[in-house]
């Protein structure tokens, strides 16, 4: 039998160890490691900062994936089109082609009544190049003008619908590849809205309502910097009204040999100078041309009707919308026709600076320039945000200064 021990003493931090604190030394560790492995997910969980983070980072990427989505969607539109536009003309010109065929036809029939080389024709019409084949036989010798006409117009239509078959089929390839991409880009779209999703799911109450304080934060500062920008717009109207009569008079006194032309010229200034819709509430720049004022009233009324629609990726209207589908459709109703991308729409005008931003243009963002807005005046746009949220009116610098890639007046 072993002899029985005693358990040595357990060493307190004065160097004596007691059985008790031993004890409880390892029921800690125990205890530890057990909530370690019952919830390993509580310290692997990302804090409410990265997952803001994440989630603006993942709606970012899906808008930028959605402005792909519509330019490829355009894209495989106006090839299904093409596509057809070519079935269609292959379909007219082979009924064209049998049309020939059979007066051919009509022409051997008689060559070989009358006792002529009837086979030869009959060959013509198998023949993979007819017009080879006349060159190498003694046909050509024995046509009328009136049948060479009935000949030649067989090879060329011939000719030319074979090439228009080659071009759709082409055409169909092509669309077919642009179909595969737009479903690879739609699912790309739909996988980063789950993820955000996901993320935002897993986010307690508190920190949720911490998430919302923060975004009224933000929201505020944007409205606090929209605000000094239609101080600053308001004060630079008001100095160019004070130095506008002097200007005019220094011109006229400049000008005494062209008195009458001097006297007209301030009549067309205020005839063509319009402050566009919302200056006067404001103070935002004006714009030399009564069109433009009127057009961007338009486009601001319908944008303005959209206000409270779900933003939808890749929606044009009228239900809903996505951010460049909300822009263009606002312009269409003025008469003026966008490209239907972001891309395409930041190059659809004359660019301004900040300074002179005037109601109805564009406002875009990001250096990948996947986001738009109208401006309606007093630092202030209207714009389909994100998935989640609604057409809104928002200050420009709703996600920074520095978010703002360029600012475009499209017509």
């Amino acid at each position: 039998m072993a002899p029985h021990r005693r358990p040595r003493p357990a060493r307190t931090r004065a160097g004596i160890r007691t059985p008790a604190l031993a004890t409880a030394a390892l029921t800690s560790v125990a205890l530890l490691s057990q909530t370690a492995n019952a919830a390993p997910t509580t310290d692997d969980r990302p804090n409410l900062e990265e997952v803001e983070r994440k989630v603006d980072d993942l709606y970012r990427q899906a808008e930028s994936a959605t402005e792909r989505y519509n330019a490829v969607r355009e894209r495989t539109t106006r090839q299904k089109k093409r596509v057809d536009t070519l079935l269609d003309d292959v379909a007219r010109r082979t009924e064209q082609l049998d049309e020939a065929r059979e007066k051919l036809g009509s022409f051997a029939a008689a060559q070989y009544r009358a006792g002529a080389a009837a086979p030869e024709t009959a060959t013509l019409l198998l023949a993979d190049d007819p017009q080879a084949y006349i060159d190498r036989s003694r046909l050509a010798d024995r046509l009328t003008a009136r049948q060479q006409v009935v000949v030649d117009d067989y090879i060329g239509q011939r000719a030319e619908t074979a090439k228009k078959r080659e071009e759709a089929t082409e055409s169909l390839e092509t669309l077919t590849e642009s179909q595969t991409r737009l479903k690879a880009v739609k699912a790309e779209v739909q996988g980063k809205l789950t993820a955000a999703r996901e993320l935002l799911s897993q986010l307690t109450a508190e920190e949720k309502a911490r998430l919302a304080a923060i975004e009224k934060e933000r929201r505020e500062e944007a409205e606090r910097k929209a605000a000094e920008l239609a101080r600053q717009q308001a004060a630079a109207t008001a100095a160019e009204q004070e130095t506008a009569p002097g200007t005019t008079t220094s011109q006229e006194q400049s000008q005494e040999q062209s008195q009458e032309q001097s006297r007209e010229q301030p009549q067309e200034r205020s005839q063509e100078q319009e402050t566009v819709p919302g200056a006067a509430a404001g103070g935002t720049a004006t714009v030399d041309g009564s069109a433009y004022a009127a057009k961007a009233a338009k486009a601001l009324a319908f944008a303005r009707a959209q206000a409270g629609k779900p933003y939808v990726w890749g929606a044009t209207g009228p239900d809903s919308y996505d951010c460049s589908g909300l822009t263009q459709a606002a312009w269409k109703a003025a008469g003026v026709d966008l490209p239907r991308t972001t891309y395409g729409q930041a190059e659809a005008g004359t660019t301004v600076s900040l300074a002179d931003i005037a109601p109805g243009d564009l406002v875009f963002f990001y250096d990948d320039v996947t986001h738009v807005g109208i401006y309606v005046g007093n630092g202030m746009m209207l714009h389909a945000p994100k998935p989640g949220a609604y057409v809104r009116e928002e200050s420009i610098f709703y996600d920074g200064e520095s978010s703002i890639h360029s600012l475009v007046r499209p017509a």
